[in-house]
């Protein structure tokens, strides 16, 4: 009974850390950045903490993400995501698990967990040479998971260039699916 009590607590724990969609209650205080709950800012009526609690529009609880998530990868928009979708040297990828990606999705994205990105590096046009990828011909990728607070793409973009995907063809939609849903912009279920 120990080990399913332990083992259900870990499982409770790694859905918080990846971003995955755990249910958090409203009001709950959550990271703003890893570890830190609050900034303290100075302003002209004195200091002000700022922390962040769990939103009911809210998809995770992790810790915000930075905007270029390694050097050289570009930061973009909903209407750079909506241009890729029609561009052949372009793949927009989701690289949410599987259980995120069915709940909704950006049509036309294609489905890749960031579990398993570096491993399929062939999918986005590098071909493998010996140990290393050769991604001389890789199309762009535009990256995108959960949202601002997501860790999944930011930890694929480090791993992809870790392993030779270019940094300049990778394009980092941070909003993800939190903006996306918050915008309106049409979404696709029990997508795999």
């Amino acid at each position: 009974m120990k080990c399913i009590a332990t083992w259900l607590l870990g499982l409770g724990f790694a859905s918080v850390a990846f971003g995955q969609a755990a249910v958090i209650p409203v009001g709950t205080p959550l990271n703003i950045f890893d570890n830190q709950k609050t900034v303290v800012v100075k302003t002209t009526k004195g200091s002000v903490e700022i922390t962040r609690v769990m939103t009911t529009a809210g998809k995770n609880g992790g810790s915000l993400q930075p905007l270029v998530p390694v050097p050289g990868v570009h930061p973009v928009g909903e209407i750079e995501i909506l241009e890729a979708l029609s561009d052949r040297n372009s793949l927009v990828v989701d690289m949410r698990d599987a259980n995120d990606r069915v709940k909704g999705t950006i049509p036309g994205s294609v489905g890749i967990p960031y579990t398993e990105v570096a491993s399929r590096l062939n999918e986005l046009g590098c071909q493998k040479s010996g140990a290393l990828w050769n991604c001389t011909a890789a199309k762009k990728v535009f990256a995108f998971c959960n949202g601002p607070v997501c860790p999944q793409s930011p930890m694929a973009i480090r791993a992809m260039t870790r392993d030779g995907f270019p940094a300049d063809k990778i394009y980092y939609y941070r909003g993800g699916m939190l903006d996306w849903d918050a915008l309106g912009l049409t979404m696709v279920k029990d997508e795999f």
